[in-house]
């Protein structure tokens, strides 16, 4: 069995520490390095410690020298961060899983373009059960298209920095283009005061904060009589570290290209095109 060397990035983190843990569990993936901010407290400190499991892998801010013999980085940090890491995978061919959430359009555009030298995953939530969800939707909105009104609401921990969740507005652009809408022009982010009456053809978000919460999305069609919510919750960070491995494996042996979980999981309808952009025209959402 070919064991494939990974890096994660934000090691320390709640999510980096979950990525470490499963790692260290899985027999063909191995740590081969994890990467923290310059300053860290832990810095020099084995990785492994983190979650109980020495494994000899020293958290280091020296991203050049600690990615040397590595095959992919997995990055969930912040967008400024994880430009700054592609630009080193970049420059040394080294492929990358993105889970960071909060990206402008224009560095979403940087990952594109950066996926023209090295093989990227890019995408709003790493779980399998989200992206089946997003089929899911797909599916749902194609047979709902008329008379039925499109709610989402997310709701996430009191740490979470953007909203909507990427997830809330991925599964927004899924309605959004069954529906033969453009989210752009017909999402509503929150209602206060006399709003009128609800304009069908809109899609409304709504976003709580608070707690531990993991992550938890509804998408509800209301119709006259009835009511459709399809639901995701997630009570565990795991799901998402096994989902970012799958990914991790997905692009062993791939030297280029942009891809997200439904091309992990074979939910997309036709085959990937040979350059990994698959015909799309946009990049994913991010969570």
């Amino acid at each position: 069995m070919t064991t494939l060397n990974v890096a994660v990035a934000g090691s320390t983190g709640r999510m980096g520490r979950t990525l470490i843990e499963t790692v260290l569990r899985s027999s063909d993936i191995r740590l081969a390095a994890a990467l923290e901010q310059a300053g860290s407290a832990h810095l020099g400190k084995d990785a492994g410690e983190l979650v109980g499991s020495p494994c000899g892998v020293a958290i280091s801010d020296k991203v050049e020298s600690a990615l040397e013999g590595c095959q992919v980085l997995i990055d969930f940090t912040r967008p400024e961060g994880t430009l700054a890491h592609l630009a080193i995978c970049r420059r040394q061919a080294i492929s990358m899983v993105i889970g960071t959430t909060g990206f402008s359009d224009e560095q979403k555009r940087t990952i594109a373009d950066a996926a023209r030298d090295v093989a990227i995953v890019f995408a709003p939530n790493m779980s399998v059960g989200v992206n089946v969800t997003f089929k899911l939707l797909e599916v749902a909105a194609t047979a709902l298209s008329e008379g039925y009104d499109v709610e989402i609401i997310e709701a996430h921990h009191r740490h979470k920095v953007d909203a909507p969740s990427g997830t809330a507005l991925k599964m927004g652009e899924v309605v959004a283009k069954a529906l033969g809408r453009n989210l752009a022009e017909c999402a509503v982010y929150g209602r206060e005061g006399v709003t009128g009456e609800r304009n069908t053809a809109t899609i409304g978000f709504a976003s709580v904060r608070g707690g531990d919460i993991v992550g938890d999305h509804s998408v509800m069609f209301a119709g006259t009589g009835e009511r459709i919510e399809i639901v995701h919750r997630s009570t565990s960070r795991a799901n998402y570290a096994e989902g970012a491995l799958r990914a991790a494996r997905f692009l062993s042996g791939r030297k280029t290209g942009l891809f997200d979980m439904q091309d992990v999981l074979g939910l997309r309808q036709g085959r990937v095109a040979s350059d990994g952009f698959a015909g799309k025209t946009a990049l994913p959402g991010n969570a």
